[in-house]
């Protein structure tokens, strides 16, 4: 280690507000989806943000990460700022084509019981990955190295963005095939009780269908 070194103290909080387990719990039965149109068509992450390998699902508080591009020491400073439950959800500034995650740091965070990752950036060892079955979802897969250096400036736990979402620590993160979703964590509970409804109302259209009904006359779009 040569240079200066930054103080990851300074940017790093971890006195964290998250979510009653109870309002996680019902969460983890609801598809991303659902969530995103309940809470008014919001919280959409970008869509490229994907699965690396099927049935990963992932739900829990956010734990947000603003890593400099190409390096993955904040990650790893990440896996032991967060608790059991938490998701860690990672911008890499843009710098996308870097491998910033492994089954080095997938054994890490699955040996803490964190929930899963989320990065808008790529990963590598995907079988293996697989294998750990720790959930990671992320931007693509690259071999391309990253460094770890000591002096650069990220932040754990401070609002992050990504595109047109702004992603605040103890936010709610669920995602699955079809990609993931973030609630305000102040709007949990509300988004959680209209998402349980309009699957119950989904699911008497699905019946009404199966019985010779249209989605014109359902939705009352036939005029």
């Amino acid at each position: 280690m040569t240079g200066p070194v930054f103080d990851h103290h300074e940017t790093t909080r971890l006195d964290i507000q998250r979510p009653d387990i109870t309002l996680l719990n019902a969460a983890a039965n609801l598809p991303a989806a659902t969530l995103h149109e309940a809470a008014g068509k919001i919280g959409v992450l970008p869509y490229e943000i994907k699965p690396v390998a099927p049935g990963f699902r992932i739900c829990g508080p956010a734990v947000t990460v603003h890593s400099p591009g190409g390096d993955n020491l904040w990650l790893h400073r990440a896996i032991y700022s967060a608790q059991q439950g938490d998701v860690l959800v990672v911008s890499v500034s843009e710098a996308y084509e870097h491998g910033y995650w492994g089954e080095i740091m997938s054994t890490a965070a699955k040996a803490r019981g964190l929930a899963g990752l989320v990065i808008n950036g790529c990963v590598r060892d995907q079988r293996l990955l697989s294998e750990i079955g720790f959930p990671v979802f992320a931007r693509g897969l690259c071999i391309r190295g990253t460094g770890k250096d000591f002096g650069a400036r990220g932040w754990i736990n401070a609002p992050t963005r990504f595109d047109d979402v702004t992603v605040n620590s103890g936010d709610l993160i669920v995602g699955d095939e079809d990609g993931v979703v973030c609630i305000p964590r102040e709007r949990i509970a509300e988004v959680i009780t209209a998402s349980e409804a309009r699957e119950a109302a989904e699911a008497q259209q699905m019946k009404r269908l199966e019985a010779g009904e249209s989605t014109l006359s359902i939705f009352g779009w036939d005029q």
